[in-house]
Formats: C-alpha cells, structure tokens, sequence
C-alpha cells in the first residue's frame, strides 16, 4: 500500500496494542471482537497482529452483524459460529442466537480487545455488540480492551436523541444519528452504566476535523453495503431509508447514495431537492435495477447524492427533507414499512430508526415538500454536551 504523510502521522490502537504492550494483555489469554475491516496499515487482519505480537494468548474470535468477512446482508440474516482452521481458533458469532457473548465463550479467557471499524452513526450495530459485550464481560470480570480507529465521518454531530423508549439493537442509548465520537469514546459513554474493567487504546495523530478520506488509508468494507468511505457520509441520513418503502439502493454497486422507487419521477424528484438548497449537496436524476432487496429487478426512478462540501454537508437533515418529499408528492404510493426489524416487532421501522415516533408524524402531517421542517427533527439537543468528557481526540 502507498504511503502517504497523512498514513504515517497515525497510529490507530491495533499498531498501538502492539508497539506499547499494553499491561493488561502481560501473559493474558484474551479474545478479539474484529472483521475483515480490522486491519493495521499493512492490510494484515487484527487476528493475525495480535497472533504475532502476543504469541499463544490469543484464544478465540468473535464477529459483529455481517460476519468475520463482512459478506453477509442485514436485518436479522444471523451468521454461524464456525472455526478459524488456520489459527486453530473458535469464532463465536455475536450475531447469532446471542448477541452477547456467553459465560462459557468467556471462561478462558483473562481480557477481550474490540477491534471494530465503526462508521459513526447510532444505528451500525457495531456499538450494541460492544455494549453487549461491556456488559458480558463486567457479569464475567473479564476486562474490555477497545483498540480505537478513527470515526470515518468526522466529528459532526446531527440528529435528535434517542428516545429511550426506542431502544433496540440499532440504538441501545440515548445518543444523536450522528454521534461525532469514535468507538472507543462510545465504549466509555456506555460503560457508565455498565462499570465493566475497560481501557481504550487511542489513535494518535487524528483529529476529529478529519474524515476518512484524509488519512491516506485504504478502506475495507465493515459490511456489505457500505463499499466506499464516501458512502459512510450520506449514510447517516439515508440509512432512514430502510423505514420506508424507497429503495436506499441496496443490491446496486452505489448502496445508500442513491434513492428510488418505480413510482418515482427521477426529474421531479430532483428539481424538488435541489430547491430546498440544503447545504453541500447536489443531486441527480438516475434509474437504477436492484438485483436484491426493495423493487428488485424493476426501474427505480430516483436521484444520486453528490457530496460537494462534506463540512457543510448535513446527511440526517437531507434524508429528512428527501422523506418528506416523497411523502408528499407522492402521498398514494409512498408507504412506512411495517416491522420486524432488528429484532424489533412492535414498533415501526421508521420509529427505531429515527429514535422516536416524531420524524414519522410529522412528516404525515406536512402540507407540502417545501413546508419548514421542524429543527427538533435534525438537530442536536443540547443535552448532548455531556459526551464532551467521553472525547479523547481534538477537535
């Protein structure tokens, strides 16, 4: 891989596990909760770092949603556990008939380190398999290390905050769509409540002004539908989408940075979005055949997110103003898609996704595409302050 002098000034916390030895793994037998998007800077996968750096402490593998090699589609399509036949190891599914990892997958072990490429937005399952192993770990005495990565997107914060009354495996705390902190500041956030042995490895030489195009850093897919770093931007806002009944692009080469549906028209679409004159974006028109997923085989009409200015950009509002849209020119076909959903069977998609039931019924109720959306729908509460003592980096 071609270094770059943005690549060398970081040091994300797998180099860092093992240039500094961290004390907590001094002769442990410890387990790693990765995916094929856990890499160092030389593309060598966390199992095999940790194997090398620590040799014979390494004793099993545990896998997020999509799997150790990131290839299996969303919404509750659970992966096995299985055997790493080269390393000799048990890998343990946490997205399986557990989400948690068990007391006899943690009795032999003295520490699990979480090593997982998270993409900074409340509902990537990513966060709720760490909290659940927090919490396993904390029943259990095991102590947590987090090894941290950079938040792809930045330090933006956007979106309202979670209802706690929405809580599911897609938002398990109280925290915004957008939450502008890396894995390793959720883990300290969430572990307030869990009180769990962690410690978090930094990164060095980030700051949370940089997104993951900034680092000179090749990006490996954390799951399938996210292929590009770019997609992790408008992702934030249009992973909304699966709320509803417009295809968010899912079984297309462009997931979630394009939208559409057959009862669509992709031009009037575009000339409506491209009124409200939301900041650092452009869209245009497209028609799209998903080969899986929503409207698979038909001709989506529909519009592409051209991300132009991704500092002003505000994803979360634009998925907003593009619902609302929808919903109004289109109010006899446009529908909410009812659940289940991440394990959730009571509540609408929408509901869960959003954080409460406000973005829906508002949207319900709106005259027209062009009418003010309420800010409580896309802003940040100010309540939110208090994540400041869980950030680690600059801003």
């Amino acid at each position: 891989m071609m270094m770059t002098s943005n690549d060398a000034a970081i040091t994300i916390g797998l180099e860092a596990c093992v240039a500094q030895r961290p004390a907590i793994l001094d002769g442990a037998r410890f387990g790693v909760l990765m995916n094929r998007a856990s890499v160092d800077g030389g593309l060598r996968l966390a199992c095999d770092v940790l194997a090398d750096a620590y040799p014979g402490q390494l004793g099993a593998i545990f896998t997020p949603q999509h799997g150790l090699w990131g290839d299996v589609q969303a919404n509750m399509i659970e992966t096995p556990h299985s055997q790493h036949a080269r390393l000799g190891l048990p890998i343990y599914s946490l997205y399986s008939k557990t989400r948690r990892p068990t007391a006899e997958m943690l009795a032999d072990l003295d520490c699990l380190i979480v090593d997982l490429q998270d993409v900074g937005t409340r509902v990537y399952t990513f966060a709720w398999t760490m909290r659940e192993c927090l919490i396993a770990c904390a029943q259990a005495e095991v102590p947590v290390l987090v090894l941290d990565r950079p938040n792809p997107i930045g330090g933006t914060v956007e979106g309202p905050l979670l209802d706690t009354a929405f809580c599911s495996f897609v938002g398990g705390a109280r925290i915004p769509m957008r939450h502008g902190l890396t894995l390793g500041e959720l883990g300290k956030l969430l572990n307030r409540e869990i009180n769990a042995e962690l410690e978090v490895v930094p990164v060095s030489g980030w700051s949370r002004r940089q997104l993951f195009s900034d680092l000179g850093r090749d990006w490996i897919p954390p799951s399938p539908n996210l292929p590009t770093a770019a997609a992790t931007l408008v992702y934030a806002g249009q992973v909304l989408l699966e709320g509803t009944n417009l295809s968010e692009g899912r079984g297309t080469t462009t997931p979630f940075q394009i939208v559409g549906a057959p009862f669509l028209h992709a031009e009037r679409l575009c000339e409506a979005m491209t009124s409200l004159q939301l900041p650092g974006i452009q869209f245009l028109p497209v028609c799209f055949r998903p080969t899986f997923d929503k409207w698979a085989g038909e001709c989506c009409n529909g519009i592409s997110l051209h991300v132009g200015d991704a500092a002003r950009f505000r994803p979360y509002q634009t998925t907003v103003s593009l619902i609302a849209a929808a919903r109004c020119l289109w109010p006899d076909d446009f529908a909410w898609l009812p659940p289940p959903y991440e394990y959730e069977t009571d509540k609408m998609p929408i509901d869960i996704l959003s954080g409460n039931a406000a973005l829906r019924t508002c949207i319900e109720q709106m005259p027209s595409f062009s009418a003010p959306i309420p800010n409580s729908l896309y802003e940040v509460e100010a309540v939110w302050s208090s994540h400041l003592e869980c950030r680690i980096y600059n801003e």
